[in-house]
């Protein structure tokens, strides 16, 4: 990316299921959804907002095999998008296992989001 414009920063938890791909799409809905970039088509090359760069970083407690990277693309709309999947974000307890929601423990997944856009 050679010009950094905005880095927007998310955390996404699934309380039951233990599912690391809701977690990573909650964060990154968190990171972004709240913002407005009305001014970055006037730095864009062309002003195409598919020639804009977004890069990723999740930080993923668990799971890291079963991330769907593709379904957590869905959430960007625009763009060239790159993932870097690093180790962290939070493992800790929902306080019960709910087998109707899939739980296979007490564990709830946090997963942190870091979005940087630019060009």
């Amino acid at each position: 990316m050679e010009k950094l414009m905005f880095v927007e920063i998310g955390m996404g938890i699934d309380l039951h299921g233990q599912n690391v791909t809701k977690a990573a799409v909650r964060a990154v809905q968190n990171a972004i959804h709240h913002n407005s970039m009305p001014g970055i088509r006037s730095v864009l090359p062309e002003g195409d907002l598919n020639r804009m760069k977004v890069h990723v970083r999740l930080a993923v407690p668990a799971d890291k095999e079963l991330l769907d990277v593709d379904r957590v693309r869905e959430e960007l709309p625009y763009g060239q998008i790159t993932f870097d999947i690093v180790d962290g974000g939070m493992l800790t307890t929902s306080g019960i296992v709910l087998a109707d929601k899939d739980d296979r423990n007490d564990l709830a997944y946090v997963v942190v989001a870091s979005v940087e856009v630019g060009y």
